[in-house]
């Protein structure tokens, strides 16, 4: 036999030298987000990090695993891949946020046909600038090379965070009652929701495509829209919780405010939203006229323009509005707790349309 006929792991369509360049070139990055309980660093089979966390007495762990969803074909499709990795961890992060929790470290998730380096790091360093954002050290992860199982050029990413919080803190709604306000922290878009149905309406219906510039979007193309980063709130957030008594945060991803709100509402309480309470980015009214696709539909895929609701006693919506402003967040008084009856849906609108 030939040594030109021998197979190797390479002619099979895995080059482990590729793998092993993705990682010199992330290295340097995934350091900086090191808080000071990381121990060692990338390279090894685990990651390690201190379970010594000061200042809490009995402290609980919290876990998220998530992914990027379709969006991911719209940075195909545009050849942008540094956002991505920031929607990454934001699905996240945000996630366990919603308990209260304090995110400390985040593993990601590459899975391609064929890997270059190049474009992974670009993806990764999106993941380190979403860490750097939410404070959460990158301690570990995986990148896997499968030929047959993805397209040219095309690639899959999930994420998974562990953060911590107080026991006695834990935010689970259990306290919300009639009376409370709710306040929604403004999205920067869509995130990392709905892009099935926005593809659907924008490039099949409208025939549209990632360059186009439809009126409306400020002369903005719509790739640039569609693939700005989900927004971080954990900073902001953390920095409310500790001087206000937060009594739920609902995370509006998948299923709109229809669905996420009774995750964390009481049985005998029901979230009244009045429509017109916040400013609804340009990208969905083009998406609702052009499927054209009904108000409903809408909140029960898309954020509308608001990616966090949180629940507070009344007395503290305008101090908490001004503590968010402080942090650069934009957030409204969308609505209010009210006493729910036997067969009443968890969420109502109510005065004008959201649309």
């Amino acid at each position: 036999m030939k040594k030109s006929d021998a197979l190797t792991y390479r002619r099979a369509g895995v080059n482990v030298d590729e793998g092993l360049e993705l990682v010199r070139r992330i290295k340097r990055g995934a350091k900086e987000t090191y808080r000071k309980e990381v121990i060692g660093g990338l390279g090894g089979f685990g990651g390690l990090f201190s379970a010594r966390f000061k200042g809490l007495k009995n402290p609980v762990l919290v876990s998220s695993a998530d992914g990027v969803g379709t969006k991911l074909i719209v940075a195909f499709m545009a050849g942008a891949h540094s956002t991505v990795g920031i929607d990454l961890v934001a699905m996240n992060v945000n996630d366990i946020l919603t308990c209260g929790a304090e995110p400390l470290f985040f593993l990601d998730y590459v899975a391609t046909g064929r890997l270059d380096a190049k474009k992974a790091s670009s993806v990764i360093k999106g993941v380190v600038k979403g860490c750097k954002q939410a404070g959460s050290a990158l301690i570990g992860g995986e990148t896997a090379e499968m030929p047959g199982i993805y397209k040219p050029g095309e690639y899959d990413l999930a994420g998974f965070c562990v953060g911590v919080v107080e026991k006695s803190r834990i935010i689970d709604g259990k306290s919300i009652k009639a009376g409370d306000a709710l306040i929604g922290l403004a999205s920067s878009g869509l995130h990392s929701n709905g892009f099935s149905l926005a593809r659907k309406v924008l490039f099949e219906k409208l025939g549209l495509n990632v360059k186009s510039k439809p009126r409306g979007l400020g002369g903005k193309s719509l790739g640039s829209v569609l693939l700005t980063p989900t927004r971080i709130y954990v900073k902001p957030m953390l920095g409310v919780i500790k001087k206000f008594r937060v009594k739920g945060i609902a995370h509006i991803t998948g299923g709109g405010f229809v669905d996420n709100i009774p995750r964390v509402f009481p049985k005998d309480v029901k979230a009244v939203i009045s429509g017109g309470s916040w400013p609804v980015p340009k990208i969905f009214r083009l998406i609702k006229d052009g499927g054209p696709v009904k108000e409903a539909e809408m909140l029960r895929t898309f954020n509308c323009g608001i990616g966090m609701v949180m629940a507070v006693k009344k007395k503290d919506a305008a101090p908490v509005v001004k503590e968010l402003e402080k942090y650069g967040e934009k957030a409204f008084v969308i609505g209010t707790a009210v006493k729910r009856g036997r067969g009443e849906p968890v969420v109502e609108f109510t005065g004008e349309a959201v649309f």
